[in-house]
């Protein structure tokens, strides 16, 4: 026998967003990237939730071998000094706060 949860009334579900490990802000539904620690083309199989423009910039940042390599943990991101400055003028923004990301000079 199956039985209908029924909320009783005056009651609201609240859903418990996630953090990114990158800017410690919750992570709203549409702003969720799944981000591979290692590259898949590097073999890697574990996925970390992180807002878009999080992921994005990581992306930006670091070619697939430097992530796979050196930047394989939300550790080693926050290590390097791109990525500080960059976690430090995002976590001024709204959670779901998205702006284009441009790839990094070194990178062009």
């Amino acid at each position: 026998m199956h039985r209908k949860l029924v909320e009783p009334p005056g009651w609201q579900v609240v859903e418990t967003a996630e953090t990114c490990p990158l800017c410690e802000r919750p992570i709203p539904p549409a702003q969720r990237d799944e981000h591979h620690l290692v590259p898949r083309m590097k073999g890697g199989k574990l996925t970390v939730a992180m807002h878009r423009i999080c992921h994005r910039q990581v992306h930006a940042l670091f070619s697939e071998t430097e992530l796979a390599r050196a930047f394989s943990t939300p550790q080693a991101l926050l290590a390097n000094a791109e990525v500080r400055k960059f976690v430090e003028w995002v976590r001024t923004k709204p959670d779901d706060f998205y702006e284009r990301t441009r790839r990094a000079a070194k990178r062009r």
